[in-house]
């Protein structure tokens, strides 16, 4: 059935089609009246035309055309509950415009983010891969998934699809070993994909879009339920419950749940705590917490700055952003998504950084650029190259428009970016890193309406003035 009042049409070549089951799961799961889905037998045509003929727009790259079948391109028909099995942009798309959120603004520029390094790492090696779980591992020990939301997002699942076509089996779960919140992770995507796997199938009546093949991922370990304790137990019966437990896990066969029922009755002798056991249990539990009372007595909390600086007193002084230029830029030799670059940022030496920039500016538009440049961030490999800081640029709410943000003509190279108000030291890029300082600010590092670089309306300045968006994009958010 070919729709007759599409909003969009997918135009793609059966080749790429099959190479992308992200896509032709999106494009099956698309509300069928609405979207149009032209398949070449030959080729490797793939765009998208949004809206009527004559005053149609067409995008051409695969990652803008997600997001838009996500969002915007179908009104968000995919990023709403109740016309969406799942949230595809975590909910985001339609309160990430004209400031109304900016927490969804910074979610969306980190679902095209993370988009960008499932294409880094499709183009780059198994041992990338492999490397990148562990870096994983770290960044969601304190998240779900990608970026805020409760179900997996197109970004989760486009970084998932790309570690699984480079990891499978043996090889997958050696890298995976240990790292329990990647675990998590992949097996929380690879679940939700099956799922939706069923609605595209439901609607291949409707849909011309062949079912997509998706790669088989891990095989979930069996997890004991959780157990409880009313904390007048005695100490034997919670020992004898977490062994049973245990155990019944590594066996991989019994039930937890009936491993610990069992328990509390072996230990127990007949079924229950005997009244000397719950006395005992009592009068240990009330020593245990007078010796509590008298401890926080003896050693009170200290105040002022001997800690570490609380979350609520955070400010934009933490970040070590300086003006930079790009002396040199080059294309990045497998990744087609990214520049590399050495930038001054008035150091010994320059700055190594990858920039996933080749989407929207050409190679001789990087050279010679003066640039805001993140510093205090840890060095990490991008596709195997050694890349240490962060080119700052401004971009629109679904990332399809992406700029510089730039110092004033005659700013020092290397002088530090400081904003109206906030004076203070930047924070050591390990404690940057750890604490996740730069998600909590990013959010109110915004342009105004005359594009100007401000932190929670506080004006950026350097010896020359203040900092903008190159372009004076306006209500963008900068990252």
């Amino acid at each position: 059935m070919e729709a007759q009042s599409a909003l969009v049409t997918l135009t793609v070549s059966a080749p790429i089609l099959a190479s992308d089951p992200l896509l032709a799961l999106v494009a099956s799961i698309a509300p069928p009246y609405q979207t149009k889905v032209t398949i070449i037998k030959k080729g490797s045509d793939l765009s998208l035309s949004i809206g009527a003929d004559s005053s149609a727009s067409v995008i051409t790259h695969r990652n803008a055309i997600l997001r838009s079948l996500c969002g915007l391109g179908l009104h968000n028909a995919l990023d709403t509950i109740g016309s969406s099995p799942l949230c595809f942009l975590g909910g985001h798309s339609a309160t990430s415009f004209a400031g109304a959120s900016p927490t969804s603004a910074i979610a969306m520029a980190g679902i095209s983010s993370w988009m960008s390094v499932a294409d880094s790492t499709r183009q780059g090696t198994a041992d990338d891969a492999s490397v990148l779980i562990g870096q994983l591992n770290d960044y969601l020990s304190s998240r779900s998934f990608l970026v805020p939301s409760s179900t997996p997002t197109v970004a989760d699942f486009d970084l998932y699809l790309a570690i699984v076509g480079k990891l499978s089996g043996e090889a997958l779960e050696t890298s995976v070993n240990g790292y329990n919140n990647t675990r998590r992770w992949l097996e929380q995507c690879g679940a939700t994909l099956d799922e939706l796997k069923i609605v595209a199938a439901k609607n291949a009546a409707y849909s011309k879009v062949p079912a997509a093949t998706i790669p088989k991922g891990l095989n979930p370990k069996p997890r004991p339920l959780p157990l409880f304790f009313y904390g007048e137990e005695d100490e034997s019966v919670v020992a004898a419950a977490a062994a049973a437990t245990s155990a019944a896990t590594k066996a991989g066969g019994a039930k937890p749940g009936k491993a610990a029922a069992a328990a509390p009755s072996n230990a127990g002798g007949g079924g229950g705590l005997t009244d000397e056991q719950k006395k005992a249990a009592a009068d240990k539990k009330a020593a245990k917490n007078a010796a509590k009372v008298a401890k926080k007595k003896d050693n009170p909390k200290k105040g002022g700055g001997g800690g570490a600086t609380p979350a609520a007193e955070l400010n934009i002084s933490a970040l070590d952003i300086r003006v930079g230029k790009i002396i040199k830029a080059w294309e990045h030799e497998t990744a087609d998504k990214l520049y590399c670059e050495e930038i001054d940022v008035g150091e010994d030496k320059p700055r190594q950084i990858a920039s996933g920039l080749r989407p929207f500016y050409k190679l001789d538009e990087m050279q010679n650029r003066d640039v805001l440049v993140l510093c205090n961030l840890k060095p990490m490999n991008l596709v195997g190259f050694p890349s240490h800081g962060m080119v700052l640029c401004a971009s629109n709410a679904d990332h399809t428009a992406v700029e510089f943000a730039v110092p004033p003509e005659g700013a020092k190279i290397g002088e530090r970016v400081t904003f109206e108000g906030f004076d203070g030291e930047p924070e050591a890029q390990n404690k940057v890193a750890k604490k996740k300082i730069f998600q909590a600010l990013a959010p109110e590092l915004k342009t105004d309406e005359n594009g100007m670089v401000n932190w929670k309306g506080a004006k950026s300045v350097t010896s020359a003035g203040q900092c903008k968006a190159v372009n004076g994009m306006a209500n963008a958010q900068v990252a």
